[in-house]
């Protein structure tokens, strides 16, 4: 029977990932960086796929802002969704587009869907992160429990800031899903599949090196964005917007 091996998440594109996914056995990767608009995201996936892997484009979207933050998975999308709107009003927005809509890290840190979320959205969610290396024992535990809770697909990814994470993990779909469409339905529709990840004294390097990271976007990463960097290009406040999100705009 063929296996159809999928990252479902990952942040970082070059020609090391490429090679990294192709020799960890994958078949397909979700490339979803913050703070880049949709073209740009969909230009790079187009550019680095090819007949071995797929590089499907996504959109990891910042809603909320600094002091209520709640990340969202996009994969699917046809037309940019800004960062720094509201829960809602991304969902709603998502569900127009018809896009597979993933709960990333779910209650991890200070930026993820709770519980409340969940169930307030159950309808409009397609799935939950049940694993990646940024997970300590507790979280990974906790996110089957809210994947049990409300009956919502499992999916597992590397969630790869570093490129020598890509393929830690990856999800698993009994039927090849050759094209994103298909990924994306297999997404929404709750095709089955099962999670799987490395073991042993590297893996356990990896998300240690992983979680080092976070550290990184939580202190200087963060103080750059906030006050260095100026305007995001995913700012609903941007030209590339033409207003459409000024309703749901927090800033």
């Amino acid at each position: 029977m063929s296996r159809f091996r999928l990252d479902a998440h990952l942040k970082v594109l070059d020609e090391r990932t490429v090679e990294r996914a192709k020799s960890r056995g994958l078949d397909a990767v979700v490339y979803a960086p913050h703070f880049l608009r949709l073209p740009e995201i969909r230009a790079r996936a187009k550019r680095f796929s090819d007949p071995e892997l797929l590089v499907v484009p996504g959109r990891e979207v910042f809603t909320g802002d600094w002091r209520n933050r709640k990340h969202v998975l996009a994969v699917g999308l046809s037309e940019p969704v800004p960062d720094f709107i509201t829960l809602e009003g991304a969902l709603a927005e998502f569900e127009r587009q018809g896009a597979a809509v993933l709960a990333p890290h779910p209650e991890f840190a200070t930026v993820s869907l709770e519980a409340h979320d969940l169930r307030a959205h159950r309808d409009r969610i397609h799935g939950i992160d049940a694993y990646n290396p940024k997970y300590l024992n507790q979280h990974g535990a906790r996110a089957r429990e809210l994947a049990a809770e409300f009956d919502l697909p499992p999916f597992g990814s590397s969630y790869a800031h570093l490129p020598g994470t890509v393929g830690e993990v990856w999800t698993e779909f009994e039927d090849r899903l050759g094209t994103e469409t298909a990924v994306v339905e297999a997404l929404r529709t709750g095709t089955p599949r099962r999670v799987y990840h490395r073991s042993g004294a590297g893996h356990r390097l990896r998300c240690a090196a992983e979680f080092g990271h976070l550290f990184y976007e939580n202190s200087w990463g963060k103080i750059d964005r906030l006050f260095l960097s100026g305007t995001e290009p995913t700012h609903p406040d941007h030209i590339a917007y033409d207003g459409r999100f000024d309703g749901v705009s927090v800033y």
